[in-house]
């Protein structure tokens, strides 16, 4: 009986993706055009979602010149309290756009597109790593009333069922509504965050945990969000992002 409820949901399933897919056609992640069925990106828009590639910093993942060296700039200058960030694109051209057009504009579904890509480059890292549970960056409630969803929390979703493994909400809380990060030097970034994150649960049930977001800068919101988790008695801390500067 299990086994036929089960055929019974996974033809549901697909009927109901089918009718989303009529209903809501899937658009290019690039240039927002309606796609063919089975595809996540147009073919002539694929060369805009630049992928990162080695040289790349060995703790924030930004792409850099030399590879004769281990870290980036900012990396190399400050310590995180996270081990050890991966990125899937350079954060310029058609990415840049598709990004704000995911963050602001409703775009969920490019999320699946990112999902695709993140995992296809960094499965087996994550895998390598024995990460357990994956955090999306909290966003404060009212906030994310006014704009309907937290990008990061989808890309999350996402990013979980591709690779299997659970998404954790509610580990963290936003507590403080703060300034938007892109306006603040280093010193007002860090000021800005502080005291804004608050560990949730009442017993640790993860030691090796990835935290995601759509965008990395400096790293303060990985940072301060890591700081939480490592107080609540998380080991081990990674991180992927969509999308991140490059380092030089």
């Amino acid at each position: 009986m299990k086994f036929g409820r089960n055929r019974k949901k996974k033809r549901e399933n697909v009927l109901l993706a089918g009718l989303l897919d009529a209903l809501y056609p899937p658009r290019c992640p690039i240039c927002d055009g309606l796609l063919l069925p089975g595809t996540l990106i147009c073919d002539g828009c694929r060369a805009q979602a630049i992928v990162l590639r080695e040289p790349v910093c060995k703790r924030c993942g930004k792409q850099i010149r030399d590879a004769q060296r281990e870290y980036c700039l900012d990396c190399a200058k400050k310590p995180h309290r996270y081990r050890q960030g991966k990125a899937v694109f350079v954060y310029k051209g058609g990415i840049r756009q598709s990004l704000y057009r995911f963050k602001y504009a409703g775009k969920r579904e490019y999320a699946v597109f990112y999902a695709r890509e993140a995992a296809d480059l960094h499965g087996a890292w994550v895998q390598k790593n024995q990460i357990e549970a994956i955090v999306p960056i909290p966003m404060y409630r009212g906030k994310q009333r006014r704009r309907g969803y937290n990008q990061a929390e989808v890309f999350a979703e996402e990013l979980g069922r591709r690779l299997q493994l659970p998404v954790e909400k509610k580990m963290v809380r936003r507590v403080r509504d703060t300034t938007p990060q892109k306006n603040l030097n280093e010193k007002e970034r860090k000021d800005n965050l502080k005291n804004a994150f608050q560990f949730t649960d009442n017993i640790v049930k993860y030691k090796r945990v990835l935290l995601v977001d759509d965008i990395y800068t400096t790293g303060s919101t990985i940072d301060a969000v890591a700081e939480v988790l490592i107080s609540g008695g998380v080991r081990d801390i990674c991180y992927i992002c969509i999308s991140i500067g490059v380092g030089f």
